[in-house]
This record gives C-alpha cells, sequence and structure tokens, in this order.
C-alpha cells in the first residue's frame, strides 16, 4: 500500500501517520546502469533504489517511464538522423520522442519525419532489412529482465490478487475479457487467464473495421494460439466509415463518434446476445498514466457516468502500471504481441484516429500508404466542402483534428430542434420534423410511459401516452399543420408537475427522429437491452423499457442524442 500524502509505504488500507486512504499505487522511477546498460525499474520509495540488482553500482535517474525500441524502428531512426546500422549493438529506448541510446538522451524532432518521403524511407529499410538482426536486441532484453525480476514478481502477484478478489462475486460465465490486439489489453487477458486459471474465459474483440492490418493478423494468431478460449468478433457489419465521414464529416478529437458506433455499440450487442439480463464483470487493459481522462478513473468502475456499456462492471488490472511494466511482463512472460509495437507504434487503436500524433501518421504512410492516401484525400476533399480556404494546409497541419460542430455540414440542420408554442392550447408545442410522423416516432415515447392510440381522438390521428404507474395521460400526440414546416408533430403534456422537463425530454426524441445515424450510443446506454437499432429503424421494447429515462436525460446523453454534440452549430 502506497500513502500519497506521507510518500511512505505502509501494510494497512489506511496511514498510520496522516490517517488517510491508502492505494497499491506506488510510484516508480527509472534508474539506468551504465555498466549494464539496462534501465532499472524502483519504487520511489526505495532506499536503495540507485543501486544496480545486477552489478551492485550506482546508477542514475533516467525518465519516469520508457519503452524497448525494436529493431524495425531502431533502423528507421538510424535512416532519418544516422546511419543504417548505427546502433545495432547499443540499447536503444524510448519515450515519446525522446530516445535513449545506450543511456544518452538524443530527440527526434518532428521535423526529422519530414525531411524524406516516405518512398524514399521503404526503399532504405528494404534495401537493410536482411542486415538487421535481433542477437544484440535480445541479450539486451535478457538483461532488462533479470535486473527488474523483483519488480515482475511484484506487479504479477499484485494484479492477479486483485483479478481473483475482484472476480470471486461472478460465476466464471459472467467474466469477460475486451480484448483490443494492444499490449495492454495482451497483458490484462494473460493475467486474468492466469489468476482465475480458466483458458475458457469469454474474449470479445472490438474490430472497428479500422484496425491496423497487423492487429488483425494478431487477432487471428492470438485465437490459434488460445484455441480453449471463447472468442467473439464485435463488429458494425450495418455501416461504412467513409460513408457516415461523407454524412457528418470524419471524427476530431472531441468528437470521436466513431467509438461508439464502430466499437461500443457492437460490442454491446454481442453482449446482449451473450448476456440478455446479466451483470458482467468485464476486465479491460485501461491504464491510468494513458490520457487525462483516464486518470479520473476508479480501478473498478460501475458509475454510469464512466461506463460505457451499462450492463457491466469494469475492472482493471493494471490500472497503475506504466509502459515499462507492461513490456517488461511481456518480454519477461515470452508472451506474443502485436507487431504493430515493433515497426515503433506506441498505440494501436484505429489507425486514422484523430488522436494519433504525427509520428503515428508518418509511420502510416511509410507501412500503409495506399490507405494513408486515400484517407488524406478524403479529408482534404472534407475540407474543400465545407469552405476551408487552404485545404491541404488545414489537413497536413492537423488542424482538422480540432473541428467542432457541424459547420458546413448540411446533416446539421437535422439536429435543431425547431418548435412553435401552440397558440390555443396551454402545454402544447408543435415540432417540426424532416418526415411524416408514423408508428417509429411514437415508439420514440416509450420511455415516457404507454403507448394508447385506442385512447386518442380518432378524428385528429391523435395518440394518448399513459403513465406507467398511474395509467393518467400524460402526454397527447397528433400530426399537425404548421406554416414553414412541411411535417410537424403537435404533443401536449397533461398531468403532470413539470411540463417544461417533460417537453425538453420529448424534444431530444424529436431530435432523435430527426438526426439518429444509428451511432448504436443508445443501445450501449440502455442497461436493460430496450433499444434496438437495426436497418433503418431505432426501436424501444415495451416490455423491457423499465422508463429509467436514462436515454432522455442530459446527465447521460447530452442533448438527448449523441449526434447533437457532433452536428451543433453556433447560431
Amino acid at each position: 500500500m502506497w500513502c500519497k500524502s506521507c510518500s511512505r509505504e505502509t501494510n494497512s488500507e489506511t496511514c498510520e501517520i496522516c490517517g488517510n486512504a491508502t492505494e497499491r499505487d506506488i510510484p516508480i522511477m527509472i534508474y539506468w546502469c551504465n555498466d549494464c546498460k539496462t534501465p532499472i525499474i524502483k519504487s520511489a520509495n526505495r532506499i536503495d533504489k540507485n543501486i544496480c540488482p545486477l552489478c551492485g553500482k550506482e546508477t542514475s535517474y533516467l525518465c519516469a517511464d520508457l519503452r524497448p525500441v525494436f529493431p524495425e524502428e531502431r533502423m528507421l531512426i538510424e535512416i532519418l538522423t544516422a546511419k543504417p546500422l548505427e546502433y545495432i549493438n547499443k540499447t536503444v529506448w524510448a519515450a515519446d520522442n525522446r530516445y535513449y541510446i545506450d543511456g544518452e538522451s538524443k530527440i527526434i524532432p518532428i521535423s526529422a519525419y519530414k525531411k524524406r518521403s516516405a518512398a524514399q524511407i521503404v526503399e532504405q529499410l528494404e534495401k537493410y532489412k536482411a542486415q538487421n538482426h535481433y542477437d544484440f536486441f535480445n541479450q539486451a532484453i535478457e538483461k532488462f529482465i533479470k535486473a527488474n525480476t523483483e519488480r515482475l514478481h511484484y506487479i504479477f502477484d499484485e494484479a492477479t490478487e486483485f483479478i481473483r478478489d475482484t472476480a470471486k462475486a461472478y460465476p466464471s460465465e459472467n467474466i469477460v475479457i475486451s480484448f483490443s490486439g494492444g499490449k495492454d489489453s495482451t497483458v490484462t487477458a494473460d493475467l486474468t487467464v492466469r489468476a482465475l486459471s480458466n483458458p475458457s474465459l469469454v474474449h470479445i474483440f472490438g474490430d472497428t473495421t479500422l484496425e491496423f492490418p497487423l492487429t488483425i493478423e494478431y487477432a487471428k494468431r492470438f485465437r490459434e494460439n488460445n484455441p480453449k478460449a471463447i472468442f467473439k468478433t464485435a463488429r458494425n457489419k450495418e455501416q461504412d466509415f467513409y460513408e457516415v465521414c461523407k454524412d457528418i464529416g470524419p471524427p476530431a478529437r472531441m468528437l470521436r463518434w466513431c467509438c461508439s458506433m464502430f466499437k461500443t455499440g457492437p460490442i454491446t450487442r454481442v453482449l446482449n446476445s451473450l448476456y440478455r439480463d446479466v451483470d458482467i464483470l468485464t476486465f479491460y487493459g485501461i491504464r491510468k498514466n494513458e490520457s487525462v481522462s483516464r486518470s479520473k478513473y476508479n480501478r473498478v468502475e460501475n458509475n454510469a457516468e464512466s461506463v460505457k456499456i451499462q450492463k457491466q462492471k469494469v475492472a482493471s488490472p493494471i490500472f497503475h502500471w506504466k509502459d515499462i511494466d507492461v513490456w517488461l511482463y511481456i518480454l519477461g512472460e515470452g508472451i506474443n504481441f502485436n507487431d504493430a509495437y515493433r515497426l515503433g507504434y506506441d498505440r494501436v487503436g484505429c489507425w486514422c484516429c484523430p488522436n494519433n500524433n504525427e509520428r503515428a501518421q508518418f509511420l502510416s504512410r511509410i507501412y500503409m500508404p495506399e490507405q494513408a492516401k486515400k484517407w488524406r484525400k478524403f479529408l482534404i476533399d472534407f475540407a474543400v466542402k465545407i469552405g476551408k480556404p487552404d485545404a491541404e494546409v488545414y489537413v497536413d497541419s492537423g488542424k482538422w483534428k480540432a473541428r467542432q460542430g457541424g459547420n458546413g455540414i448540411a446533416a446539421s440542420e437535422d439536429v435543431k430542434i425547431k418548435f412553435t408554442n401552440c397558440t390555443t392550447e396551454d402545454n402544447a408545442k408543435v415540432y417540426k420534423l424532416n418526415r411524416p410522423i408514423d408508428d417509429s416516432f411514437l415508439n420514440l415515447l416509450t420511455p415516457f410511459g404507454k403507448i394508447a392510440k385506442e385512447l386518442g381522438r380518432k378524428l385528429i390521428n391523435e395518440t394518448i401516452v399513459l403513465d406507467i404507474k398511474t395509467n393518467v395521460p400524460i402526454l397527447s400526440v397528433q400530426p399537425f399543420s404548421q406554416d414553414g414546416y412541411d411535417y410537424a408533430v403537435k404533443i401536449k403534456t397533461m398531468n403532470v408537475a413539470k411540463h417544461d422537463d417533460l417537453q425538453r425530454m420529448v424534444g431530444y426524441q424529436v431530435r432523435k427522429f430527426n438526426a439518429c445515424r444509428k451511432c448504436l450510443k443508445c443501445e450501449s446506454l440502455c442497461r436493460f437491452g430496450a433499444i434496438s437499432i437495426g436497418g433503418e429503424e431505432y426501436r424501444i421494447s415495451d416490455s423491457k423499457c423499465k422508463r429509467c429515462k436514462m436515454c432522455v436525460t442530459a446527465k447521460y446523453l447530452d442533448g438527448g442524442c449523441l449526434m447533437d454534440k457532433y452536428l451543433k452549430t453556433k447560431e
């Protein structure tokens, strides 16, 4: 245990000095032994942290985190900054754009990636490929593992104890491993199977259709190497990424609609098909130092605002691990991993993710030239379409990643809730629709109560919605003619204390009717599996819906529809 307030280690759940709750998050630092030419992982509380466990000599502080540089990436930086094979018999490690060659820091500026064309670099890589062996690298890694054996034992024991403790309340058939094909999920899968002594656990791989080719290859290899695992692939077969981009614009850093549509949504569907109404425990490879947003998570999370898929509790065995811990485990345990890391990628999510840095984009131009060329052309065409004066600069400078809202996009009109107050009835509004009212619109009112078409006035084609508990009418719904509106619906609230609150939520469903792009967010949000989106239909099951109103509450779904966030424009 570790007390952050006192910066001390303790065996108690509560610090004996300050009384604060303790965590198992003991800060680590990376030291360097210049004699052994290897990094040493030391806990901040160790009094012998500057002593090498191999040779006993004094070490010096190097950095906060580190990752190994495989021969493929080493060759690349040699081509960029030195002579090919210059460092083949030297240890090379990296942290972001800073490389450590035999412990000496070397920064590779972004400009270095722009001096040569991708084609020139590919030619050089191919020229020296046969000479680029792993002999010295393997020797260096063996020394690294030996020097950090104590750390390896500690992180393994702590993580497996956490897994067993967290899983004890769940039958094994209700335990799931989220498998992305990245290093973190690979380690989490291995730890979980070993901790629970169960190679037959369910693994769910979210194939976003935007995976690196090497990730798809690795997922196939993983299945072959783990024949007892129940391996399910979640994929959105109804949507095409480029077609959606044409409609609502490419994803940006603050507008990553792709995550819901191509990852969490399809995974939700797989979980619903496997578990229906059963609560599950999912082990994720989330680490707090990956991003600011993830640093705010808890190691075990089931808060509705934090968990993207509502029917699960999420647990993160490697939550406190650093990059170097992950690689120590992979290399120390001889675990097969995604070969994209050998090329220099430090993350292997979607290859065209707007969160990817310039170095990752550069690598894609080298190793995925056709895909990279197609994506750049699309971005330039999109920039022209929305009126950017210098489209190529807008794309190549990365400004497209900062795009916010639906400016210049025709679909942005669909998220605007347009209405007028009825002049003849109190608490009634006339909403503009982009197509005629039909049963699919009425179905969207299911979260408010029971749909009773038979109770409405037939002459005006009225439908009544009854409160599910009292059976009292709360909504009157009827098609309407309104100047300036091609299609409209009049909705009146009745017998409720807060008419404005109910009308606001009704407006959210009008927005869904007009703007739904089948992003699948609503499916993931509903913990009861009542919402399904297939073909051209958004459907809410009357029998499954518990009227919890999460799907019409801004706390859980801002604006009532994810498209509001992605397509909203300033008036």
